[in-house]
């Protein structure tokens, strides 16, 4: 007769006490699992307040500016106008609500534009003397305007509607092309309204007062200046 002795079975308690992690590993993981909840609840304003709950500090580590070209200027800027604009951009998606996906930005743009006269592309014949350097005759290009441009320190970001998926995809993103796209906008349309100010024609205006009150001064009687 042969018996067979069996090792004795632990308590499971005991097996699963023993799988148990440490507390110096567990402690660590919870505030990972806490400060990634907090951070979420911030970035979706699911708790007001969050943003800067850690605050912030800002340093500036750019390096010197680095001059790539230079260029001589010919041209009289005649008159220069500040506009302002309200843009309210909105994207959305197909086959989803605004909650999911899309965002909508208000932002008021404020800008200049100018106009100017080439005076670097006349020519002899655009400029025409008398025999006794009494009269003058000047023919100037029409004037034309420059590119607008968009002060920083004068625009602003009113509000900024996004949806879930598109707050989630700014946690790894600063998400520069909605920046981008609302200034391209405004300068779009502080262009218009500047092409429809009249600057070219106040500009042609002021360079012919200019250019009289300069010639006179240099002892001519007449100064007739013409666009073409």
């Amino acid at each position: 007769m042969t018996t067979t002795e069996t090792e004795p079975r632990r308590p499971l308690g005991k097996e699963r006490s023993a799988r148990r992690l440490p507390w110096w590993i567990k402690l660590p993981a919870a505030l990972v699992v806490v400060l990634v909840l907090v951070l979420l609840a911030g970035q979706l304003r699911l708790l007001p307040g969050l943003d800067d709950i850690f605050g912030s500090e800002t340093k500036d580590r750019s390096g010197p500016a680095v001059l790539k070209s230079l260029r001589d200027m010919s041209r009289y800027e005649g008159a220069a106008g500040s506009f302002q604009v309200v843009v309210d951009l909105e994207k959305d998606a197909k086959f989803l609500p605004d909650a999911i996906r899309g965002t909508r930005t208000l932002f008021v743009g404020s800008g200049t534009a100018s106009a100017y006269v080439d005076l670097g592309a006349l020519k002899e014949d655009n400029v025409r003397v008398d025999k006794e350097r009494t009269a003058a005759t000047l023919v100037l290009p029409h004037a034309k305007l420059a590119k607008a441009t968009l002060d920083p320190d004068r625009s602003y970001t009113v509000s900024k509607q996004r949806g879930l998926l598109d707050r989630l995809g700014d946690l790894f993103s600063d998400n520069p092309a909605g920046e981008q796209a609302v200034n391209k906008l405004a300068v779009r349309h502080i262009s218009a309204a500047a092409k429809d100010s009249g600057l070219t024609a106040r500009a042609e205006r002021n360079t012919t007062a200019m250019l009289e009150g300069l010639l006179t001064s240099l002892g001519f009687e007449k100064v007739t200046v013409r666009y073409a």
